[in-house]
């Protein structure tokens, strides 16, 4: 039996790591990106001359991610919500701002711009996320980090936390979080469906 096998440490868990890059023209992003297009691993985001570079996108992150997109469009199906999932595009004001969400949805209709971008943090950086949606008037941002989950409202051009989304006023944000930290992702999504409809018992822990 070949040593390497034998000697090969066990699975962990990938880790994002960031990159910083400061005083970047806008068309020097473009190369930058032009060049690491076909790289899937690889998320850039782009404010103001600030570049951050992040790569790989972590086993944690991604997990999340799925598991709160599973949730939210499980309680929108279940309440006759009309939803369009965009996905993780690229939302750009050109010469000063270019960022991809981890996921988003539009409400109702399609449109260009998404009612609801999701962030999920895992590894902060320095660009200030909400500055980074600003320009395209995206109305609510979402952010998961440690274990929190925050909603945010542009409001007369500003972005002010909210206790509740203006798209979901009944959706409990508290309960939504409970069923994203559960262990098992299918059963997650099917207790809080029947939690939704009223025929279980929501998670206390």
């Amino acid at each position: 039996m070949n040593s390497q096998l034998l000697d090969k440490p066990p699975h962990q868990p990938t880790k994002e790591k960031l990159v910083t890059l400061y005083g970047i023209t806008w068309e020097k992003f473009k190369a930058i990106e032009a060049q690491l297009e076909d790289n899937r691993d690889v998320r850039l985001s782009y404010l103001s001359g600030v570049l951050e570079i992040m790569s790989p996108i972590g086993e944690e992150h991604e997990d999340i991610k799925s598991t709160l997109g599973l949730l939210l469009e499980a309680y929108m199906r279940e309440k006759s919500i009309r939803f369009y999932k965009r996905g993780g595009f690229t939302l750009e004001a050109p010469g000063y701002a270019s960022g991809t969400p981890d996921e988003s949805y539009t409400i109702g209709s399609k449109k260009d711009v998404p009612d609801i971008v999701i962030e999920i943090i895992v590894t902060s950086g320095t660009i200030n996320r909400r500055e980074l949606f600003k320009p395209m008037k995206v109305p609510e941002i979402w952010f998961w980090k440690s274990n929190q989950l925050k909603v945010f409202h542009l409001k007369e051009g500003d972005y002010e936390e909210v206790s509740r989304s203006t798209f979901f006023p009944d959706l409990d944000l508290a309960l939504l979080l409970r069923y994203v930290g559960h262990p098992d992702q299918y059963d997650a999504v099917q207790e809080f469906e029947a939690v939704i409809r009223g025929e279980g018992v929501e998670r206390n822990d």
